[in-house]
């Protein structure tokens, strides 16, 4: 049997309301961790994120996070680093909350020179064996469109980030209660949202910095848990083309308090639903626009973890008013894993 906790597959929403539990866990487990871990080879150093599916969103999200603090820092979708023989990075933070997707372990298995830590659900998987190091979130019990793995997996990447920078950026241990309050707090703006998206062709999701990859994964949520096609777009570039097939078949969800607020405004001027979610207090509502506003904390991993909570909770609302509550994936795909795939089981 292995080492770690059983971890089984529950609702959706069940996994969202578990967030506050499941964090103040992984808060504690991955401190007691990095006491001992040995991060040699990462100071000073080019660190690379690497992963796949959620877990690239959460590399994308650990490099914003890095860079913003002075680290030179880049996210790979891990068959990125398939066509090249060189290290694409000085040491590699390698992103998978099962520790058994079949494409991070192919590309760590090719950089053993490089210094490697791992960040799983779990400590007895193939992935930490590849590596030698690793950090386990033991964020329990989730769903198949990721939850709480995803959200743990953010808060050890912002702990491991403050032991690399040798500082704290941000009260980590203030973060569960404060989720506790914004759940309670967005519980009927997030409703309202998802009466606003409802019976979409295809939504689109528009952030900068970690805001992109809060985009990115809340996208995949609403193609899992919904079935909408949903795609996350990097702000800016998002103006150069992409705004033009929105229309009032379409839905928006954009995540900041810069441009994105004129995208939102935009959006919703031209008939197209609209909902932001954004720590600002000051937008002015408005016809098919909602903002929705979450606490902002000023650190990109912390704000990564309160708004894609945000929307989480308006994924379920979608998902139980499409009749999908606790349905299962339509298309599991065989060879993604190093395991044999398991309706039961993450």
């Amino acid at each position: 049997m292995s080492k770690d906790m059983i971890v089984e597959r529950i609702g959706f929403r069940d996994a969202v309301a578990r967030q506050p539990e499941s964090l103040e866990i992984t808060r504690k487990a991955v401190a007691e961790t990095l006491k001992s871990l040995d991060i040699g080879g990462f100071a000073g150093m080019t660190v690379g994120f690497a992963g796949i599916g959620a877990s690239y969103q959460a590399a994308l999200a650990g490099a914003a996070f890095l860079r913003a603090n002075g680290v030179r820092s880049f996210a790979y979708c891990s068959t990125d680093l398939y066509e090249s023989s060189d290290a694409g990075a000085d040491a590699f933070v390698a992103l998978s909350a099962s520790g058994q997707s079949v494409e991070i372990a192919d590309v760590m298995t090719v950089r053993a020179s490089r210094p490697r830590i791992a960040i799983c659900r779990g400590s007895d998987n193939p992935l930490a064996e590849i590596t030698g190091r690793v950090i386990a979130t033991h964020s329990g019990n989730d769903n198949g469109a990721s939850s709480t793995g995803y959200t743990s997996m953010l808060l050890a990447i912002g702990l491991l980030g403050d032991r690399i920078l040798g500082r704290d950026t941000a009260d980590w241990a203030g973060l569960p209660g404060m989720i506790t309050d914004m759940l309670a707090s967005v519980a009927g703006p997030a409703k309202s949202a998802a009466e606003l998206l409802a019976n979409r062709a295809a939504i689109d999701l528009v952030g900068a910095g970690a805001a992109f990859a809060t985009a990115g994964e809340a996208a995949i949520l609403i193609r899992e848990a919904v079935r909408v096609p949903a795609v996350g777009w990097d702000t800016l570039n998002y103006l150069h083309g992409p705004m033009e097939a929105m229309d009032g078949r379409t839905g928006l969800i954009a995540f900041g308090e810069g441009r994105e607020v004129q995208i939102a405004q935009d959006i919703a001027g031209f008939g197209c639903p609209s909902v932001l979610i954004t720590s600002r207090a000051d937008v002015a509502p408005a016809d098919r626009l909602l903002a929705i506003k979450v606490p902002g904390l000023g650190n990109e991993i912390a704000d990564a973890i309160l708004q894609i909570i945000a929307s989480q909770v308006i994924v379920a609302e979608m998902q139980d008013a499409a009749g999908l509550t606790d349905t299962r994936f339509r298309y599991p795909q065989s060879g993604t894993k190093l395991k044999a795939w398991s309706a039961a089981t993450l």
